[in-house]
């Protein structure tokens, strides 16, 4: 693995002008000395020539790339680098067409590129978020002009995905794309992801009344104008909505409800490594790059209709 604090993205092209280079800082941060091959991780391993390695109890051979986002790419592994760098590093990420432009591959090449390193973003939410934590759900969508969806206005989904999403103050954030805002849809993820011993946050909606109980929780009415009562607001979570609306809006102008959880799973590991210097980000993603996307599995049964936007 490679010591060096790659600081900018000059620095990153520097440090990893070598193919070589790049291998051996992949193999040290998912390997860190002791290979482990990807189809038995019991089985010992036996080196062999080029950067191959071969399973002793499976026969297969396979690589640091084998089984991660890299798996059977033709693209240098200095340009998925790069990729990385500019979608984490960049406040509302990037598109397939500027990530195109910036690393000389084709839109498409770019595209697949952007969602396998997005598909490695939500690896990290198996800790509870506890002491003040924060709960508010929003709508990705758009305003129907010209009325073309009845019925779509409120809390319609008709043409809008919801999101549920809760912070742990001066912590992190987990968001999740349900079906719906009922009671019966956002019980289950608090209780996934936050602690019951957390002073919980919302505002008025009436579906958090369901976890009542079992937290202690605080409510602002914002239909009646109150907005913070002592400690009790949503303004950091609602801070984190504003973040990812605008990467839509600004970046990507249509998201479908299919990707639509990767787009917020990239919004979150930025907000949530907001603290780390740049070099230390890319490497925790690299260290848990280990998300094998298929292209036929992205393109198969898309939405016939793209959200309407702006929001």
């Amino acid at each position: 693995m490679i010591n060096t604090d790659f600081d900018s993205l000059l620095s990153l092209i520097n440090t990893f002008s070598e193919e070589q280079t790049c291998i051996d800082h992949l193999e040290g941060l998912r390997w860190n000395g002791t290979v482990v091959s990807p189809f038995d991780e019991a089985s010992k391993v036996y080196n062999c020539k080029g950067n191959r390695y071969k399973c002793k109890n499976t026969g297969k051979y396979f690589n640091v790339k084998t089984g991660t986002m890299f798996d059977n790419t033709k693209i240098k592994l200095q340009k998925w680098f790069m990729a990385i760098w500019l979608i984490t590093s960049h406040k509302k990420g990037v598109s397939s067409v500027q990530l195109a432009k910036d690393i000389k591959v084709t839109q498409k090449t770019a595209w697949f590129m952007l969602q396998r390193i997005r598909a490695c973003f939500g690896i990290d939410d198996s800790d509870l978020l506890d002491g003040e934590v924060e709960v508010d759900e929003t709508y990705v969508g758009g305003k129907n002009k010209n009325k073309q969806t009845k019925g779509s206005q409120g809390r319609s989904t008709k043409d809008k995905t919801p999101v549920v999403g809760m912070v742990q103050r001066g912590g992190k954030v987990v968001a999740k794309v349900t079906e719906g805002v009922a009671g019966k849809d956002i019980k289950p993820l608090i209780e996934q992801h936050v602690d019951t011993s957390a002073q919980v946050y919302s505002d008025e909606w009436g579906a958090y009344n369901a976890i009542r109980g079992a937290y202690k929780l605080q409510v602002v009415k914002h239909g009646e104008k109150e907005y913070v009562v002592g400690s009790a607001h949503t303004n950091t979570i609602e801070c984190f909505w504003s973040g990812l609306k605008r990467s839509i809006i600004g970046v990507y102008h249509h998201v479908s409800k299919k990707h639509l959880q990767k787009y917020v799973d990239a919004s979150s590991f930025r907000f949530n490594t907001r603290d780390l210097e740049e070099s230390a980000r890319i490497n925790q993603l690299l260290a848990n790059c280990a998300v094998r996307t298929k292209y036929h599995v992205l393109t198969s049964d898309q939405p016939a209709k793209q959200l309407p936007l702006p929001f």
